[in-house]
Parts: structure tokens; sequence; C-alpha cells
């Protein structure tokens, strides 16, 4: 019953405009009062600040303020012209450049939600234009933009890693090869219905100029390396590659501006720096209340000892690592069809997760397939925000563009179960790295 109650208000306060934040904490404190253990909240205050004081999570802002620079200064824009010059003139190029572009992005922002409102204004009307589908071109985005927390840097990655104690570094280089494979796959069931649906494409498309088109998206593509490499290879923690990420976009962001008017750099990076700086804020605080709400919520998922529970029903049936993490999920992956990914993975991952690890798996392998099955539910329906942002930017009706997105939803849902069944696509990478054993 009160189970019931609780999965109420959180329903009733999602369906009338409340903050996700607010509905997490909300949450939590009934959680508490449910079970019982409402005497257990005098001593919450230092609960919570133990498990929000790590130095990883400092990242987090600094990465939402250097994708909102890239989206504002201009960056984005760069990174989307190389992708047309790399594959614009191939038979449903303008596909292969969204997924390409995709990739890009997800090297220097981290996060879907931004990429997919930075592409969609740009990506889907040349689309329409030379005759795809909106529907089409709208799911295809959305897809894509799925990329962004897999490939590193992942806001996603680091908010797990802080929750579960997992290595930062080390989900940094097991996301690459599954955010690749995922690219390559989109990439193939483009080519087929590029086939099928006869897509344009070959000499007579229109390309940016090379020279320009280089010279502006080179610097860009040294972001990546910069935040990757620096961490993978030690030289940098997450923490500080995040400002070195925003120190080189706010250079960049001058320079192209220096670059289209000279003359008025000063006045553009003071507007457009002041709006970034504003949205980062609001995203930073919106997080740092849903991780009080985490800290909250595993509290009391170790007062009732549900991880251990957990793990002993494994044991008793005798369930493999990889037959628990398959079931383990499925359960996540229905969960992230309804719920927003930092909020799945404060309820699930604290409850699902360890009787995996404690079964054999691997914590980084868990990890990174973990974040991508949640990330998933950004474009699952009911209430994927990816479609949202889509559908609004796009004018695509959300009920269109849930069933355009179906196909390219089954497509990735392969490759989940393909790197759960194979969890060396996740680890070669960190162990070459020297990163896990």
């Amino acid at each position: 019953m009160a189970a019931a109650l609780i999965i109420g208000f959180i329903a009733l306060a999602v369906a009338g405009g409340v903050a996700i934040s607010y509905v997490a904490g909300s949450a939590a404190v009934l959680a508490f009062v449910a079970a019982g253990y409402g005497d257990y909240l005098a001593i919450m205050p230092q609960r919570i600040f133990s498990q929000i004081d790590v130095f990883t999570f400092l990242s987090m802002p600094l990465f939402i303020l250097a994708g909102e620079l890239m989206t504002r200064g201009g960056v984005t824009r760069a990174l989307i012209d190389l992708a047309m010059l790399l594959v614009g003139r191939l038979r449903g190029g303008l596909g292969y450049v969204n997924i390409a572009a995709s990739v890009f992005l997800a090297g220097v922002s981290g996060s879907a939600v931004a990429d997919a409102a930075a592409t969609t204004r740009t990506l889907v009307p040349a689309m329409v234009d030379r005759g795809y589908r909106r529907d089409y071109a709208s799911a295809l985005t959305a897809a894509s933009c799925v990329i962004g927390p897999i490939i590193p840097p992942s806001i996603v990655m680091i908010f797990y890693g802080a929750l579960m104690n997992v290595s930062v570094a080390a989900m940094f280089a097991g996301g690459i090869v599954p955010g690749l494979l995922m690219a390559v796959f989109l990439f193939a069931y483009n080519g087929w219905v590029a086939r099928r649906e006869d897509h344009p494409g070959g000499a007579g498309v229109e390309l940016p100029r090379v020279g320009p088109t280089v010279l502006r998206a080179v610097p860009a593509l040294a972001i990546p390396v910069v935040i990757v490499g620096g961490i993978v290879f030690g030289v940098v923690t997450p923490t500080e590659a995040a400002a070195l990420a925003v120190a080189i976009t706010v250079v960049l962001v001058v320079v192209y501006r220096w670059m289209d008017r000279p003359g008025d750099v000063l006045r553009h990076v003071w507007s457009e720096g002041s709006r970034a700086v504003e949205s980062a804020v609001m995203l930073t605080g919106s997080i740092f209340m849903i991780l009080v709400a985490a800290a909250i919520f595993g509290y009391l998922v170790g007062i009732l000892r549900v991880p251990q529970t957990i793990a002993e029903a494994v044991t008793t049936l005798d369930l493999t690592a990889t037959g628990y993490f398959l079931i383990a999920s499925l359960v996540m992956f229905a969960a992230g069809m309804v719920m927003d990914v930092t909020m799945a993975l404060v309820l699930m991952v604290p409850v699902l997760i360890p009787a995996a690890i404690a079964a054999g798996a691997d914590p980084v392998h868990v990890g990174v397939v973990t974040c991508l099955n949640l990330t998933l539910g950004l474009i699952s329906p009911p209430f994927g925000g990816i479609l949202m942002v889509v559908s609004a930017a796009s004018r695509v009706s959300y009920a269109r563009l849930s069933l355009a997105v179906l196909p390219f939803l089954g497509v990735q849902v392969l490759l989940l179960v393909l790197l759960i069944l194979v969890p060396e696509l996740t680890l070669t990478l960190p162990r070459l790295a020297g990163l896990i054993n």
C-alpha cells in the first residue's frame, strides 16, 4: 500500500510538471516514512554530504558548461560540416552525416539531449529538403544522439562511477568501442534503408568547402583527444580534463567569432557565455538534487538489505553472472522507458547491480552496459526525453516519431545484447590502457 502511494505521488507530480529533482527528493523521504524508518531522517544531512562530497562530481558541471558553450559558439556547426565533407556524397549521405556528427559531438559534449537539440534544427530540415521523409530524418537523429553518453566524456558515466565507486577513467575507455559499434550498426541500417527508398547521393550533392571546414573542425576534434587521452593515460583527472575542455572551448568560440565577425567578438562571447553559464547552473542544480535523493534512497536500500537479498536469490537460483545481468538489464530497460535516466540510476543501480558484480560480472563492463541500457530509455516510448526534444524541434508528432524510431531502437537493443554476451568488446581497451586487470 505504501509503495502504491509513493508511485502515485511520483506519477501525479511528474504529470503536474514538477521538476524531477524535487520529485526524486520527496519520493526518497516518503520511502523512508513508508518503510517505518522515519527516525533515521535525522542523520540524513551527514549522510547526504558524505555521498556528494566526491571530487569526481566536480567534472559534471564543467562538462555541461563545455557542451553549452560548444552549441552556442559554433563548435557544433563546425563538426557537422566536417561530417558532411566526409560522407555527404554517399547514397543516403545525410543520414550518414547525422550519425557521424553525433559521434563527433559525443567526444565533446557527453549529453544526448544537448546533441539532439543541436542536430535536429540543423540536419532534419536539410534531409527533408533533399527528399528524406521527415519522420525518418527525425527518428535517425534521435537514435544517433544516444551515442553521446556512451563515447567519452559521458555525464552519465561520471554519475554512475561516483555512485558505484567504479573508475570513471576505465568506464570512459570501455565506452569507446560500444559507442563506435553503435555508429556502425546505425550506418548499416541507414545504408539498407537508403537503397530500399532510393535516398539521394552522388556527385551532385553540394559539400562545404574543404579548407575552411577542416580549419574550423580540426581544433574542435582536439577536445576529445585532450579529454579521453588525458584521462585514460592518467595525465589528468576527469575534473581537470573537464576544466581543460571548458578552456579550449572558450578559445575556440573566440576564434570562430573572430573569423566570422572580427569587430563583434567580446560582445558575442559575453552574451553567449552568460547564457551557457545560466543553463549549466540550472542543469547542475537539478542533477545535484537528484544526487541528494540518491544518497537517501541508497541509505534506505542498505538498511533494508535489498542488494544482499537479491544476491542470495541469485545464488539460490544458481544463475550465472551473464544470466542474471540479462534479467537485470531487461528490468532496467523497462524502467528506462518511463523514468528519467538519472532517476533510474538512483532507483535501479544500487538495487540490481551489486548482485551482478557479486556473481562475477566485471564492474566496468556492467557500468558501461548499464549506462547504455538506461540511455536507450531516452528514445523509448512513452516518455523518451530525446523524442520530446526532437518532436518539438522537427514538428513531427510524438506518436508518429515514436513509431518511426522503433526500428532504430531494435538495432540498438541487438547491440546491447551483444555487449552483454561479449564482455571483451567493452573491457579490451581498459585492459590495454592498464586501467583494469
